[in-house]
């Protein structure tokens, strides 16, 4: 018989077409009933796996209307708000159960012992949980999917060193000095007034970041901030939608926003960067966060030649300066409004506060010694932290053969620990859980948690956030400045409707009654 060209083309064709059927159907199909199967097994309950959707189109529904449906200002029981599909989950199937993203099953976890594992077990957890929707907020906003953390994070560390830090209170001061100027002619005429906080803060933060990440050149860092603020609402638009696969290649209107975006926040970056580059020799230039990466990353390649897996390309860097932005400025915003909002509804603690601040500094301008005086301040931060943790939850991936415990994990499963509704268990932190009580960490984190794996509002283990430190250091120095010229109360107009978005935020803002000290 002869064999013609068309009839191999064919058969090649018709063989690539099978392959990727298999594929395809042991992506959406096959696999998630394997691990379904193995999850029963081993004792957990969930949902069964519904093609393709699993349980968004339930999780999503459920997510609108909470959101749909304030809940008592003064109340800090917001896991049932903000986690409503959660919270389904735990009353159908207990604490510990599984979900579907997707197909990609995702197994939820409480228990303290199994979270430490997870939080310092590296090598089995080397990348985050990346299912489609994990890539687009990734992709969108930073540009890559998160292999390369382990290199990243060797050479950004010498950046968030306390050392640096003190270099930076200076820019941070000047920018906590604006926002607190435009406060002053707000209230100047009756002594107070009602504001929403929450884009002041939001600019404070933003206005921060720019300065300590460009230094002299911030005023461009402010234009990559509007632009990735921009880019986080679109990316978050598409994450709040039902998943399609291959939508976010098509060339929608919004898509083709993003791609803009993209490329003109990295056209921006890149300038910076040319023109730092140009300057490495000025050492004034070095004392933001750019410039000590870029100076580690000189000496890495002096040292160590340029090589891929141990120095980073200019692409790179520009990832890392999108990072320090989605980071940096969104989780000290959210502690920042979680602290005056409940501050606001706890004016003891925010006389505790007033009065600790005037004891250390009196007329004097905050600096980092007596910054690191402020007990009160500390334990009131961490149990913003605790009850209004700026990540909700954090996911794991397994991508071998893992052993975890008592349990022999399969590739393709991920971990999810809920963050926030672990701080909330009453059985870990007692009947009081809800409740805004920073007594609890007045002797320290580890008396908090009896030691345990229950506190993690910046994660833990190797993949702890690098950059806590100046969190803590910016929250810390703009608190103190706010209570030193303002007292603040709930406003009636204030709506409580905790959400998230990138991290956790007053859906309706922070309404609140500002009045001069």
């Amino acid at each position: 018989m002869e064999v013609t060209a068309s009839s191999i083309v064919t058969s090649i064709a018709l063989v690539t077409l099978l392959t990727w059927a298999w594929k395809v159907v042991n992506w959406v199909w096959l696999r998630p009933k394997q691990l379904e199967k193995w999850l029963r097994e081993q004792g957990f309950k969930g949902n069964p796996y519904k093609l393709l959707f699993g349980d968004t189109k339930v999780m999503i529904p459920m997510m609108k209307e909470a959101r749909s449906k304030p809940i008592d200002p003064y109340s800090d029981d917001i896991v049932p708000h903000f986690l409503p599909f959660h919270h389904h989950c735990v009353s159908l199937h207990g604490k510990d159960y599984f979900q579907w993203l997707g197909p990609t099953p995702r197994l939820t976890i409480t228990d303290p012992k199994l979270i430490k594992e997870i939080l310092f077990n590296y090598e089995a957890f080397q990348k985050p949980g990346m299912n489609p929707l994990g890539k687009l907020l990734v992709t969108g906003l930073l540009g890559y999917e998160g292999e390369k953390w382990a290199k990243h994070r060797n050479l950004i560390n010498p950046t968030f060193h306390l050392e640096k830090l003190k270099q930076m209170l200076p820019a941070m001061y000047s920018s906590c000095c604006e926002m607190i100027s435009k406060w002053e002619v707000l209230v100047s005429t009756k002594g107070s007034c009602e504001l929403d906080v929450f884009p002041y803060l939001e600019s404070l933060t933003g206005d921060i970041i720019s300065r300590t990440s460009f230094g002299s050149n911030y005023e461009e860092g402010k234009k990559i901030f509007e632009l990735q603020k921009e880019q986080t609402d679109l990316t978050i638009q598409q994450l709040q939608s039902i998943y399609i696969p291959g939508w976010r290649f098509l060339p929608t209107k919004t898509n083709k926003r993003m791609k803009a975006i993209y490329h003109e926040v990295g056209s921006v970056l890149r300038n910076i960067i040319n023109k730092r580059e140009r300057t490495m020799k000025d050492e004034d230039e070095n004392n933001d966060l750019l410039g000590i990466l870029l100076k580690t990353n000189l000496k890495e390649i002096q040292e160590k030649g340029n090589k891929k897996k141990i120095t980073l390309t200019i692409e790179e860097v520009i990832e890392e300066c999108k990072l320090f932005y989605l980071a940096g400025q969104e989780t000290t915003l959210a502690l920042l409004v979680w602290t005056m909002v409940l501050l606001s509804k706890h004016q003891k603690w925010q006389s505790l506060a007033r009065e600790e601040v005037l004891a250390v500094f009196g007329e004097n301008k905050p600096d980092f010694d007596g910054l690191n005086q402020l007990k009160t301040i500390t334990m009131i931060l961490n149990e913003v932290l605790r009850l209004y943790s700026p990540a909700s939850y954090l996911i794991r991936a397994v991508h071998k053969k893992t052993r975890l415990g008592e349990l022999l994990v399969p590739p393709g499963l991920e971990f999810l620990v809920p963050i926030t509704a672990i701080h909330h268990d009453r059985e870990i932190w007692g009947e009081d859980a809800t409740e805004f009580k920073p007594e609890r960490f007045a002797e320290g984190i580890i008396k908090a948690t009896k030691g345990q794996s229950t506190f993690f509002p910046f994660s833990g283990g190797p993949r702890v956030c690098i950059g806590q430190n100046f969190a803590m250091v910016e929250s810390k120095l703009a608190l103190a400045m706010i209570l030193k010229h303002f007292s603040f109360e709930l406003s009636p107009s204030y709506v409580h409707a905790p959400f998230t978005i990138v991290t956790l935020q007053p859906q309706y803002g922070a309404h609140l009654i500002l009045q001069k000290i």
